[in-house]
């Protein structure tokens, strides 16, 4: 390579180098400010391929999406002074350009310190003007609405950033007050457990009286009816063998006397006493 090529190939390196160093790109999702010697003199760069004088200018970009930032929670104070445990998040975007660069430098940590201060603010306001009650059902949508309003006005005006929105992710309760009322919700619902069983109790007494009632009164009516059913079937039992001794009494009595030999004699051990002209042997002693 002679020394005009080697030239050469160092004038084009230095081209390259000066254009780049003259030439920057803005893509869609960012913004950016131009400098000149710390000075803002183009507040807002459209996106796409700008010029700028190297050591002269200079090109802040930020990211010019929506961003999140996730405070830390905080304690604050209710209406009737009860501490609350609030863990909240903020969506929030660049507005101006430049007077998001002057108040934060740019820095995106200073800008997430200066807005979480805010949103404390605007929390610690809100929650002091209502009960435990709104800020945790009631009127938290509006409570949210209206603190967004607010910061809004006050990001942009302050920090050149717009908040659009602001959340609640939870209300919790400090532990030395969750201990107590954790045991007071526990001693409710064991009164309420305990009222439920008494009743429950009562009930079960009243069934079970009803159930020896009913009871006691299907038994008597069952022996009402038995004993009425067996008085009729005695009777009819007793108007039959009246019916049939009247048709033969001779045999009617053989009969009779014949059952009272097979059970008086039924077992070998049975002594009986009896004249030998007795009645009882009437059957017996009968000849032909």
């Amino acid at each position: 390579m002679g020394p005009k090529s080697a030239f050469s190939i160092v004038i084009v390196l230095l081209g390259l180098f000066i254009v780049s160093q003259c030439l920057y790109i803005v893509s869609e999702r960012e913004r950016a400010v131009l400098l000149k010697f710390g000075e803002v003199v183009e507040a807002d760069v459209q996106p796409g391929l700008h010029f700028k004088i190297p050591i002269v200018n200079k090109v802040r970009k930020f990211d010019g999406r929506l961003l999140t930032l996730d405070a830390r929670p905080q304690r604050f104070l209710t209406l009737e002074q009860k501490a609350v445990i609030v863990d909240s998040f903020v969506k929030w975007r660049i507005r101006s350009v430049e007077k998001y660069y002057t108040a934060t430098s740019g820095d995106e940590f200073v800008a997430a310190r200066l807005l979480s201060s805010r949103v404390d603010t605007g929390l610690r306001n809100q929650f002091g003007e209502r009960s435990m009650h709104e800020v945790v059902s009631g009127e938290r949508d509006e409570l949210m609405q209206e603190l967004t309003l607010e910061l809004n006005q006050i990001a942009q005006q302050e920090l050149g950033m717009e908040v659009l929105d602001v959340r609640v992710k939870g209300i919790n309760l400090p532990p030395e007050v969750s201990n107590s009322v954790f045991s007071r919700m526990a001693t409710e619902r064991e009164k309420e457990a305990r009222d439920h069983r008494a009743k429950g109790k009562e009930l079960a007494e009243g069934i079970e009286a009803d159930a020896d009632r009913q009871q006691t009164v299907i038994e008597a009516e069952a022996f009402r009816d038995s004993e009425k059913i067996r008085g009729d079937g005695d009777a009819r039992a007793a108007s039959i063998y009246a019916e049939a001794y009247q048709q033969d009494p001779e045999f009617y009595a053989f009969y009779r006397s014949l059952n009272a030999y097979k059970e008086t004699f039924g077992n070998k051990g049975d002594l009986l006493v009896l004249e030998p002209d007795s009645d009882f042997f009437k059957y017996l002693n009968k000849k032909k």
